[in-house]
């Protein structure tokens, strides 16, 4: 580890039990917060931008939920950032949709002013959500290298049978809710599958036999990749349901 990478870890460390030290590292990093949200607004932020601020609660989030287990610290606050903009979006895209905001020109052929605007702003997330969701599996794919799974084995070992994917989403649950497990998981690099079947109350074998399955799933559950975590929890919930 460089002396850089030491620095910012020792920073972290004392910002997660001193809020003044915290804010010291906000303004330290307030140059990488302004590049993350730049990014996703694809202009410079301003300080009037609610986006900024946003961004600045994420990385503070960052510093309390980080460990060193979780990979690069900048890294981990980049994922933070992006996934609370993603959720600014999709409120504000909700909210939207609660306005009524009629036309005033008398043509009544002529759209309705709220729907040009969600036309305009569906466009604009999903631009967003597209390029945030390939970053994701990009930094996804890296990160499961080290666990020795690919994206070629996440597809080839996801469960197709319900009653399997029912039992995978039980152990899922059941380590969301358990931190100790999860770091142990990254420490180690290894599914701890007793614990999970016991913890969970399952059959120990369906969790072997879809092990980097639960690799992939369980590195979603923990690492802030917003978007993959959303769409992995719909599909277990759907296994729940069922």
């Amino acid at each position: 580890m460089d002396t850089d990478a030491r620095q910012i870890l020792a920073q972290v460390d004392r910002a997660k039990k001193d809020s003044r030290a915290a804010d010291e590292l906000i303004q330290a990093y307030l140059p990488f917060i302004r590049s993350e949200t730049a990014k996703f607004l694809h202009r410079a932020p301003v300080q009037e931008d609610d986006e900024l601020s946003i961004a600045m609660f994420a990385f503070y989030e960052a510093i309390k939920g980080y460990s060193r287990l979780r990979g690069a610290f900048l890294k981990y606050a980049a994922m933070q950032i992006r996934s609370r903009l993603i959720d600014y979006y999709r409120r504000e895209k909700r909210n939207m949709g609660q306005i009524s905001l009629d036309s005033s020109s008398p043509d009544e052929d002529s759209p309705e002013l709220i729907d040009t605007i969600r036309d305009e702003h569906d466009r604009f997330e999903e631009s967003h959500i597209r390029q945030a969701t390939q970053q994701e599996i990009a930094e996804l794919s890296q990160q499961m290298q080290d666990f020795g799974v690919s994206m070629q084995d996440i597809a080839d070992n996801s469960p197709k049978q319900r009653r399997t994917l029912a039992v995978c989403q039980k152990a899922v649950h059941f380590a969301r809710n358990d931190p100790a497990l999860l770091e142990e998981f990254l420490r180690t690099k290894r599914v701890p599958l007793a614990r999970l079947a016991e913890g969970a109350g399952v059959d120990r074998k369906p969790l072997e036999r879809h092990r980097r399955y639960l690799v992939a799933v369980l590195l979603i559950c923990t690492n802030g990749y917003e978007i993959l975590r959303g769409h992995i929890m719909q599909v277990l919930k759907g296994a729940d349901s069922q």
